[in-house]
C-alpha cells in the first residue's frame, strides 16, 4: 500500500476475493491512486494482468464472482465520477478511458479458444452494462462493436456463454425498430435454442412489443415447465390484458388452468389472474367481458372457479370482489336445491370458512387516536371492515344443518364477539348471525348473556404480592426448629455415651419429627416466595365496552319473539346494564340504553307501564338522537298496548262520536276503548303535537310518522291532529324533508280509504284547516300555501268512491256533512273571503241521493245572500245538481239569478230561488244524480308528492 488511503492493484484483487470485505472502500482506495496517475498506461496493463487470472476460471467460484463484481464496480465508478464532473461543468460528454480500455480488452478476448475466457468476457460485459447509470452514454463505435460481438456469442456452443451474451444485450434492444438485430436474435433463440436455461434467460430480458409478444405466448407451451412458468410470470408482470386478443386470453387461461404441472397452474391462479383483475376496475365481471363466454363457456367457468375456489387469497379479497362473491352466493342460494352443487364449488365447508373468518377479523387493525388522523390508515381499516361485513353476511349462505359445523361456527362467532379488538361496527351483525343459528329463545338469551358477562367482566390474572410478615414468621419458626434439632442431637450423643438407650430411641424419634417439621417450613417458605397468579373478575364500565354489551342486548331483544316474557336473565340485564347506562355521560351509551329499554318494554305491559314516565322525560330533555329513540319507543308502546298504558286505573268507556250532521268539532281526541285517563292521554298527545313544531327536522318527522301510525291503527281518532299533519305536509318549511313528505302523502291516502270513520275525521278537520290557512299572517310560511290545493285534497280524500270497503249506510255520505258545514260557514258571514272558496268546493262534492239532505241543502242555500258573481255561478251549478233535470228549465226561467246591488236602499233581493219553485215533486226525483268530479289535474297537483309507496312504513309491525 502506497499510502494510508491507497493500495496497489494486486492487494486490491486479493482483498476483493473475500466476500466480507467492503468493496466500496476497495474501489474508493484504488480510485484514489488511479486519479493521481498522470500516465495511466501502466495501471491499465497491470490491472488487466491480474484480471486475466480470473477470466481463465470457468467454474463459478465465489471468490471469482467477487472479483468480477469488484471490477465492474471500479470501472463504472470511474464513469459515474466523470459524468458528475461533466454535468457540473455543463460540457459535452467525453470518453471514459478506463471503461473504454476494459471494453476493448473484453471485446478482443471474446474470440478466445477457451470457453472459460469467452464466458467471463460476456459476463463482465453484462455486469459493466448493467452497472452503468440509466442515462449513461458510450461511443457509437464501441456500441456497435459490443453489439456485433454479443450477436456472435449468442450462437456459442456453450449454453452459459449464450446466456451471458443474451443478458448483456438487454440494454442494446430497440423495441421500436422492427429490424432490430438484437430482438431478431432473441426471437431466434426462443424458437430454436435447445437449452431451456438459455430460453429462460431470453424470456427474462426480452422487451415486450407486438413483434415479440407472439413468441412469448408460444413459450407458454414450451416443453419445459420452468420455461412455461416464467412465460406466465412475464405476461402477468409486463403485459396488459388489453394488449392481448380475446383468442390469446382464452388460450392462456385454457392452457394454464389445465397444465400438467401443478407449479404452472399455481402461477396462473396466483399471478396471472390477480394481475388481470387488478388492471380491470370491474373485477371478475369485467374479466368475463374480456373473454368469449358464449363460445368458451367452460373456460370462463373454470376461470371463475379459480377465482372463487376455496378461501380467496388476500390480494383478491377486495371490496368489489367480496361484494360480488356475496351476491353470487346469495343468488345461487336463492335457487334452492338446484344451486346446491354450484354453491359447494364457490364456498368452502363451514369449518374452513369459520377459521378463515376468525383469522381475517383478528387481522383487522385497531387504530389509536393518532393513527385515525392519518387518512390512508383510516381508509384501509374502513375497507377491511367493509370486507368483514360482507364475509359475515356470507354465513347465511353456508349449509349449517350439520351439527358439528354449526357448533364450530357458533364457537367462532362467540369468540369474535368476546374479543375486545373486534370492530364495533361488526358487533350487531355478528350478534344477528349468531342468533340466526340458534332457534330457541332461552338458549339465545343464555348465550348472549354469557358473552356480555365475558366482555364486561373479563377474567384477569393478578399477581398477589408476598406477605413480608408471614415470611418473617416462617423464618423465625425455621430457626427455632433448627435449634431444637441441634439440642436434641446433643442430648442423643450424651445418652449414647451414658448408654441410656431407651432415652436415645425417644430422642431419635424426636429428631425425625423435627426434621420433617423443618422440611415442611422450608417448603412453605419456597411457596410463599413465589408470587401467586390469582384470577379476578373486574367490571368494565368504559363507553366502548358498554356500547358493545348494549348492542348485543338490543339485537337479542329484537330477535326474540314478541310473545316471549321477560325472564330472570333479561331482568338481571335490565338492572345491571340497561337502566344504569341511561344515566351514563356518554351520549352513544345513553342512546343504545334507551333503545334496549324501549325494546324490552314491548315484551311486558307492566314493564312498559313502569318506565313510560322515564321515556317521556327522556323524549323532552336529552339530546336529539336520544330523544328520537325515546319517541320511537313511546310510539311502539302506544301502538302495542294502547293509551290504557298511561294510567294504572281504567277509565269508563267514552261514548262513540255522533254521526249527525250538526255534530261539533272534537277538541280532544278519543283514545281506543277510552280506558286511559283522559288527562294523561291529553298531556301525551299535546307533547307529541308540540314535536310537530320542532325546529329539528328529524324529531319533527319522527313525531309525524308516529302520530300517523297511531291514527291509522285506530289508537287515536283526532280531527285536530289530522289538521296539524295536513298543514305540516303543505308547510314550505318541510319542503326539503323528503321522508316526511312521502310518509304523510301515503298516510293520507291509506287512512282516508280505510273506513268511513276515517273519512269523517278528515271531514271534521276541513274547516279548522281552512281557517288556519285563511287567518295565517303574512309572515307565516303557511301564507304561501295554495289553499285551493289543500281543499281539493280534502275533498278527494272524503269521496265515498275511494273507500276500500264502502259503508252500508248508502243514504248519507261524508260529503253531505261537509256541504252542510260549508253552507253554515257561508251563512255566518256571506262577505267573508272564503265564501268564494266554499261555493266553488260545493260543486265538486259527491252528494248522496237522500231527499232529506237535498232539501236541507236547498233550504240553506235559499238563505244565502252573496254579492260575488263567481259565487253565484258556483251556487247555480250546485243547485242544478240538486233538482230534477225536467224542473231545471222552470227553475231557471222563474228565478233571476242576479248579483246584489250594493247601492240599493238596504233591501237585499234573494239571489237564490224560493222554496216553492225549487223543491221538486217527490215523484219526479231522478234515479241518479249527475256528479261533477274534479279534474285529474287537480288530483295530480294535490297528490304529486305521494308517489313513493310507504305503506310498509305505515303498516310495519312493532319490533
Amino acid at each position: 500500500m502506497t499510502a494510508d488511503n491507497e493500495m496497489d492493484i494486486k492487494e486490491a484483487f486479493q482483498r476483493a476475493q473475500k466476500g466480507h470485505n467492503n468493496k466500496a472502500k476497495l474501489v474508493a482506495s484504488l480510485k484514489s491512486r488511479y486519479n493521481k496517475l498522470e500516465d495511466k498506461t501502466l495501471f491499465h496493463d497491470e490491472f488487466v494482468h491480474y484480471l486475466k487470472y480470473t477470466m481463465i476460471v470457468y467454474k463459478r467460484e465465489p471468490c471469482v464472482e467477487n472479483v468480477i463484481d469488484f471490477v465492474a464496480k471500479f470501472a463504472t465508478k470511474q464513469e459515474e465520477q466523470e459524468e458528475e464532473e461533466e454535468e457540473e461543468e455543463e460540457e459535452e460528454p467525453e470518453d471514459h478511458p478506463f471503461l473504454s480500455f476494459i471494453f476493448n480488452f473484453l471485446l478482443e478476448s471474446h474470440k478466445a479458444n477457451s470457453h472459460a475466457v469467452r464466458f467471463r468476457a460476456c459476463q463482465l460485459i453484462n455486469k459493466l452494462l448493467g452497472s452503468m447509470a440509466e442515462n449513461a452514454q458510450i461511443d457509437d463505435d464501441l456500441f456497435d462493436r459490443i453489439h456485433q460481438a454479443m450477436l456472435v456469442r449468442v450462437t456459442d456452443k456453450f449454453p452459459n456463454v449464450r446466456i451471458q451474451a443474451a443478458l448483456a444485450m438487454t440494454r442494446l434492444q430497440q423495441p421500436k425498430d422492427p429490424d432490430c438485430p438484437t430482438i431478431n436474435a432473441f426471437m431466434l433463440i426462443l424458437e430454436n435454442d435447445s437449452n431451456a436455461e438459455v430460453r429462460r434467460a431470453v424470456l427474462s430480458c426480452i422487451a415486450m412489443s407486438p413483434l415479440t409478444l407472439p413468441k412469448v405466448l408460444k413459450r407458454t407451451r414450451d416443453i419445459k415447465e420452468n420455461v412455461r412458468k416464467l412465460a406466465y410470470q412475464v405476461l402477468a408482470d409486463r403485459v396488459h390484458i388489453k394488449a392481448l386478443t380475446i383468442a390469446q386470453r382464452v388460450g392462456l387461461l385454457q392452457q394454464g388452468l389445465h397444465d400438467t404441472s401443478e407449479v404452472v397452474r399455481e402461477v396462473v391462479c396466483s399471478r396471472l389472474l390477480p394481475a388481470w383483475l387488478g388492471r380491470l376496475e370491474g373485477g371478475a365481471i369485467e374479466l368475463l367481458h374480456r373473454l368469449d363466454v358464449e363460445n368458451c363457456a367452460q373456460t370462463a367457468l373454470d376461470t371463475l372457479k379459480a377465482i372463487f375456489k376455496g378461501t380467496p387469497p388476500e390480494e383478491l379479497l377486495q371490496n368489489r370482489n367480496v361484494l360480488y362473491w356475496r351476491a353470487l352466493c346469495e343468488f345461487i342460494k336463492a335457487k334452492g336445491d338446484d344451486g346446491e352443487e354450484m354453491l359447494e364449488q364457490v364456498l368452502p365447508d363451514v369449518a374452513t370458512y369459520a377459521d378463515y373468518l376468525f383469522g381475517y377479523l383478528k387481522a383487522v387493525p385497531v387504530l389509536s387516536e393518532e393513527q385515525r388522523a392519518n387518512f390512508n390508515q383510516l381508509e384501509l381499516v374502513m375497507t377491511k371492515e367493509f370486507i368483514s361485513q360482507q364475509l359475515i353476511h356470507l354465513i347465511g349462505c353456508l349449509d349449517t344443518n350439520e351439527e358439528g359445523s354449526r357448533k364450530r361456527m357458533l364457537a367462532v362467532l362467540q369468540e369474535m364477539l368476546a374479543l375486545p379488538q373486534t370492530p364495533f361496527s361488526l358487533v350487531s351483525l355478528l350478534t344477528e348471525k349468531l342468533l340466526t343459528l340458534i332457534s330457541d329463545d332461552q338458549k339465545r338469551i343464555q348465550t348472549v348473556a354469557e358473552i356480555i358477562s365475558d366482555v364486561r367482566e373479563p377474567i384477569m390474572e393478578v399477581n398477589q404480592p408476598v406477605d413480608e410478615n408471614k415470611r418473617r414468621r416462617q423464618q423465625v419458626q425455621l430457626a427455632e426448629v433448627k435449634v431444637h434439632i441441634l439440642e436434641t442431637k446433643q442430648a442423643l450423643e450424651d445418652c449414647i455415651s451414658t448408654q441410656e438407650f431407651n432415652r436415645a430411641a425417644e430422642l431419635k424419634d424426636s429428631i425425625s419429627e423435627l426434621e420433617n417439621r423443618r422440611n415442611q417450613i422450608i417448603q412453605e417458605i419456597a411457596e410463599s416466595n413465589q408470587p401467586v397468579d390469582k384470577e379476578m373478575c373486574s367490571e368494565k364500565n368504559d363507553p366502548e365496552t358498554l356500547l358493545r354489551c348494549l348492542t348485543m342486548c338490543a339485537e337479542l331483544l329484537k330477535q326474540m319473539n314478541i310473545k316471549s316474557r321477560i325472564g330472570p336473565t333479561i331482568s338481571a340485564l335490565m338492572s345491571s346494564l340497561i337502566l344504569p347506562s341511561i344515566a351514563n355521560a356518554h351520549p352513544g351509551v345513553r342512546n343504545m340504553a334507551v333503545v334496549c329499554l324501549g325494546t324490552c318494554t314491548l315484551h311486558s305491559k307492566d314493564l312498559g307501564k313502569t318506565h313510560m314516565v322515564l321515556l317521556l322525560q327522556i323524549a323532552q330533555l336529552d339530546e336529539v338522537k336520544i330523544r328520537i329513540s325515546a319517541l320511537r319507543a313511546i310510539i311502539d308502546l302506544l301502538l302495542l298496548f294502547g293509551f290504557e298504558l298511561l294510567s294504572d286505573t281504567a277509565a269508563t268507556q267514552t261514548a262513540p262520536p255522533s254521526q249527525s250532521p250538526d255534530r261539533q268539532e272534537e277538541d280532544a281526541p278519543s283514545a281506543e276503548k277510552g280506558d286511559a285517563s283522559e288527562g294523561t292521554t291529553q298531556s301525551v298527545l299535546v307533547m307529541l303535537s308540540e314535536f310537530l313544531d320542532s325546529e329539528v327536522s328529524d324529531l319533527r318527522t319522527e313525531a309525524a310518522e308516529g302520530l300517523s301510525k297511531l291514527m291509522y291503527t285506530g289508537r287515536i281518532s283526532s280531527a285536530k291532529i289530522f289538521s296539524r299533519l295536513t298543514l305540516l305536509w303543505y308547510n314550505p318549511v318541510t319542503e326539503d324533508d323528503t321522508r316526511l313528505r312521502h310518509c304523510l302523502g301515503v298516510f293520507f291516502q291509506l287512512y282516508a280509504c280505510e273506513s268511513r270513520a276515517h273519512q269523517e275525521v278528515v271531514e271534521e278537520s276541513f274547516l279548522p284547516t281552512v281557517r288556519t290557512l285563511m287567518n295565517a299572517p303574512a309572515t307565516s310560511p303557511l301564507a304561501e300555501v295554495d289553499i285551493n290545493n289543500v281543499v281539493e285534497l280534502l275533498v278527494e280524500l272524503t269521496r265515498p268512491t275511494t273507500l276500500i270497503k264502502p259503508s252500508t249506510n248508502t243514504e248519507v255520505c261524508v260529503h253531505d256533512y261537509l256541504a252542510v258545514r260549508m253552507c253554515g260557514e257561508m251563512l255566518k258571514d256571506p262577505t267573508a273571503p272564503e265564501v268564494r272558496l266554499y261555493a266553488k268546493t260545493l260543486s265538486n262534492l259527491e252528494l248522496s241521493r237522500d231527499e232529506t239532505v237535498r232539501k236541507d241543502l236547498q233550504t240553506l242555500m235559499q238563505e244565502l245572500v252573496v254579492k260575488d258573481r263567481v259565487c253565484l255561478r258556483a251556487l247555480e251549478k250546485m243547485l242544478l245538481q240538486l233538482v230534477d233535470s225536467r224542473e231545471q228549465a222552470e227553475l231557471l226561467s222563474a228565478s233571476a239569478l242576479q248579483p246584489l246591488d250594493v247601492n240599493a236602499d238596504g233591501k237585499h233581493a234573494k239571489a237564490i230561488c224560493t222554496e216553492e219553485n225549487c223543491v221538486p215533486d217527490g215523484e219526479n226525483v231522478p234515479e241518479s244524480v249527475h256528479v261533477v268530479r274534479s279534474s285529474r289535474r287537480t288530483k295530480a297537483a294535490a297528490l304529486e308528492k305521494t308517489k313513493m309507496d310507504l305503506s310498509t312504513l305505515i303498516n310495519q309491525d312493532v319490533a
